[in-house]
């Protein structure tokens, strides 16, 4: 890793999700019908921690799921090694209900269009709305977040991450070099 920029620290990173857990209720007038689904790793770890602060505003604990797309990924030919397939959890009906549906870096689109597809499988939502804590452009697909905690706008060679405490001990968000 040669050059490592901060642009997110845990600080800005807990302020954009709690001004993502307001504009979520604000755009759907509360939260009834309301369910959470994160996209496995980092999706997940950010719709848990959504959830908590929809509940700690609105006094209600929205329903949460986890998906993993690993088979619906359109890449997956192009990949020699064998994919390492993740548990996709949804303990509830996706029929009729507003799915936010939640990853942390949003970039080309196609891991949205596949975890689009996944839902689908499980069921008819109401609506699918996208939360992103980074939005960092290069779509290649016409697919846009409803919800965004940072545009960060990089060049196609440098690699965004996202570090989240429950899997790297640390939340910041950096730009790391080049890919």
């Amino acid at each position: 890793m040669e050059n490592k920029k901060v642009v997110m620290d845990a600080d800005g990173i807990d302020r954009s999700l709690t001004r993502i857990a307001y504009e979520i209720i604000e755009k759907n007038k509360g939260v009834t019908e309301l369910v959470l689904v994160g996209i496995r790793t980092g999706g997940v770890f950010l719709a848990e921690r959504l959830q908590k602060k929809i509940l700690k505003i609105e006094g209600v604990e929205i329903p949460m799921g986890i998906l993993d797309i690993t088979l619906y990924r359109d890449d997956l030919q192009k990949n020699p090694k064998k994919p390492l397939l993740g548990k996709t959890d949804i303990p509830f009906s996706l029929d009729n209900k507003k799915v936010i549906l939640v990853d942390d870096v949003l970039f080309t689109g196609r891991t949205i269009r596949a975890a689009m597809d996944a839902l689908i499988d499980f069921g008819r939502p109401k609506m699918i709305q996208l939360s992103v804590l980074i939005d960092r452009g290069h779509r290649e697909l016409p697919i846009r977040a409803d919800f965004v905690g940072k545009n960060l706008p990089s060049s196609l060679w440098e690699a965004v991450a996202v570090h989240l405490t429950e899997k790297t001990g640390t939340d910041e968000v950096v730009i790391e070099g080049t890919v």
